[in-house]
């Protein structure tokens, strides 16, 4: 299958039409010969960055990868610390059942 490339106002275009409710997902991509998967990360990237979607990235801005990779991080350090606690709770009630 080749792969094309579609210009940013097109993918703009698509995606404002469903955004406003012009068309649904699915008939945009029968329409413009789009698979689902396609269509979806075009919407999710412009749900993140609205009308600055479909721009390179700038050499400051992290990129998605690096804000997923981030989000993760920041994901697991609160799993740990939930850990921690719960532990904690286990430990004391443990031992109260002993002292009973």
């Amino acid at each position: 299958m080749q792969k094309r490339n579609h210009s940013r106002e097109f993918k703009l275009e698509v995606v404002r039409q469903i955004a406003t409710g012009q068309k649904r997902p699915a008939q945009a991509c029968r329409e413009y010969g789009l698979a689902e998967s396609v269509l979806s990360r075009w919407r999710k990237e412009y749900q993140e960055r609205g009308e600055a979607a479909f721009q390179s990235q700038q050499s400051g801005e992290p990129t998605t990868e690096a804000q997923r990779i981030a989000e993760l991080e920041r994901f697991c350090g609160q799993l740990a610390l939930e850990n921690q606690v719960v532990k904690k709770a286990l430990q004391s009630m443990g031992s109260r059942s002993v002292m009973s």
